[in-house]
């Protein structure tokens, strides 16, 4: 199912436009998504959602975090987790502090409720990716992040993870089944067909649920 097929400027790729400007054709396109993912989603149930992409640059975390702002925006109650804990970009993107973050919780450091911000864009809340761990594949495989997520979802109403490029290292792999589905976000310029189609099968042969591909059409 083809998401959604959005143009932006490239300078404009690491702004909230959801937030800053939520009258635009993309905060718009954003809200179609939105939609979209309502309709693939069980009803009554708090989804988790993954957003990855083949490698990098093609716009996956900006997707991701203008999706968050947009489903908050509705009044839901969002967690926005990066999972990129090799390269994160959230807290760049929020200009948060990732000092205490995921991987904190998932070794016992802190509890969800003291890592995850409380932003002032609606009920959205962000985990940034904390410090570095060295061993990232094995700690989001860990039984901690499944029980991670299953405490998450009793207190939120949608759970968008931002996670490393599908071709890039095993961790999207490992989440992917963890995840009610899975949305590929592929550059129109960059991405190219083979590797969109190198990393639709990977996450296949991972069992994930692919939900839906938005094309990101950059200038």
């Amino acid at each position: 199912m083809l998401l959604s097929k959005r143009k932006i400027a490239t300078r404009q790729r690491r702004n909230l436009v959801t937030y800053s400007n939520p009258d635009s054709l993309i905060a718009e396109q954003f809200r179609e998504i939105r939609t979209n993912i309502s309709f693939v989603t069980k009803k009554g149930k708090c989804p988790v959602l993954l957003i990855t992409s083949p490698a990098g640059g093609e716009g996956k975390s900006t997707t991701a975090a203008n999706l968050a702002v947009s489903m908050a925006s509705q009044k839901e109650n969002v967690l926005l987790i990066d999972a990129n804990l090799r390269e994160p970009a959230l807290d760049y993107i929020f200009k948060i502090s990732h000092s205490v973050g995921l991987t904190d919780v998932l070794v016992g450091k802190a509890s969800l409720e003291d890592a995850a911000y409380r932003t002032e864009i609606g009920r959205l809340e962000i985990l940034t990716a904390g410090i570095s761990p060295k061993n990232p594949t094995e700690i989001l495989e860990s039984e901690r992040m499944k029980d991670l997520l299953q405490e998450a979802m009793t207190k939120y109403d949608v759970i968008l993870i931002d996670s490393p490029g599908v071709l890039k290292v095993a961790d999207s792999r490992v989440l992917a089944n963890k995840c009610d589905g899975v949305i590929l976000v592929v550059s129109s310029s960059s991405t190219g067909h083979e590797k969109a189609w190198e990393a639709k099968k990977a996450l296949e042969f991972a069992q994930a649920n692919i939900v839906g591909v938005i094309i990101n059409e950059m200038k």
